[in-house]
């Protein structure tokens, strides 16, 4: 798999930024897919080639850890220089095909968060949107039975509008009325897929791996929307799912969505300290220290698509 040139010419970046990050602090990376290819429906997600470099630079200049290693070190104050954890959220299948056998390539490792109700065939609310866009075989998608308006579908540009458009439109609608909303987007097209997500084997396997699994609740809901009897069973069943399956206790959680006091509150982090985890991680852009909240860690999602602004920015977290 070709590499992008200028990593070679990253060393002086490295060797000059090697005297910073001495502070204790845990950069928390988030990534959800590793694409076959770049995708013009899923332009924030990286493909394997981006993936490769972006692990090749983490295992060469950073302390890469498991997470249960950094967050335990990280409070008995022996945390090293520049610490990464590498997080997955969600569970598709191509963490499994592409993710895994990269890491193992660079003898990493990683925890991804899993939401269960879409193992095994399942598809997520937006990738139904998305998908659904995709494969949408006319020019204009008309919305405006359901207060969406139109979009046209000429270009795989306007397609890609259109999704990202959508998607922010009924994100935060009731889950009834996004159902809803979804279900009648994906009438309008043609062959979903039904392989996005892992299958339990899949994950089993990744576990077996030596990779840990985390919970990310059963349907990914936004905690805040759900009354909170329903918010502790998604928490919970997606828990004890998960330990049956693998036959572990899991210990980490991620929020769904995860912007703290948006998508999920206070109490919902009592939810899941009672419900056995030792931390859990949010959405919220920044880098941990040992005085941070162990039940809503920061975390960081690496977008940059050069590996000279990619290195850039991890350093600056470090200051």
């Amino acid at each position: 798999m070709k590499i992008p040139f200028s990593i070679r010419l990253l060393q002086p970046l490295a060797t000059f930024a090697s005297g910073l990050g001495k502070r204790k602090k845990l950069l928390i990376m988030i990534y959800h897919r590793v694409l076959d290819k770049p995708d013009f429906m899923r332009p924030g997600e990286v493909d394997k080639v981006a993936f490769t470099w972006h692990m090749q630079l983490l295992a060469k200049h950073f302390n890469v850890l498991p997470l249960a290693d950094a967050l335990d070190r990280m409070q008995n104050d022996t945390l090293p220089s520049r610490a990464v954890c590498i997080t997955f959220d969600d569970g598709y299948a191509d963490n499994y095909n592409n993710a895994l056998p990269i890491l193992q390539q660079f003898n990493l490792t990683a925890t991804f968060f899993i939401a269960n109700g879409f193992l095994n065939g399942g598809r997520m609310w937006n990738d139904t949107v998305i998908e659904a866009i995709r494969n949408f075989p006319g020019s204009v998608l008309d919305l405006t039975e359901i207060g969406l308006g139109q979009f046209d579908m000429i270009s795989e540009n306007q397609k890609g509008q259109a999704a990202n458009k959508i998607i922010g439109q009924i994100k935060h609608l009731p889950i009834e009325t996004r159902n809803q909303y979804t279900a009648y987007i994906a009438a309008q097209s043609q062959n979903l897929p039904d392989d996005l997500m892992m299958t339990s084997e899949q994950l089993k396997k990744l576990y077996q791996s030596g990779m840990e699994i985390g919970g990310h609740t059963v349907n990914h809901p936004i905690l805040a929307k759900l009354d909170d009897e329903i918010a502790n069973q998604e928490i919970l069943q997606n828990k004890l799912f998960l330990e049956q399956l693998l036959s572990i206790s899991l210990r980490f959680f991620a929020y769904p969505n995860g912007k703290p006091d948006s998508d999920f509150l206070r109490q919902h982090k009592q939810m899941v300290r009672e419900n056995g985890y030792q931390a859990a991680v949010s959405t919220h852009w920044g880098v941990a220290t040992k005085s941070t909240d162990q039940l809503q860690l920061p975390r960081f999602t690496p977008w940059d698509k050069t590996p000279l602004k990619f290195m850039i920015r991890i350093f600056s977290k470090y200051n």
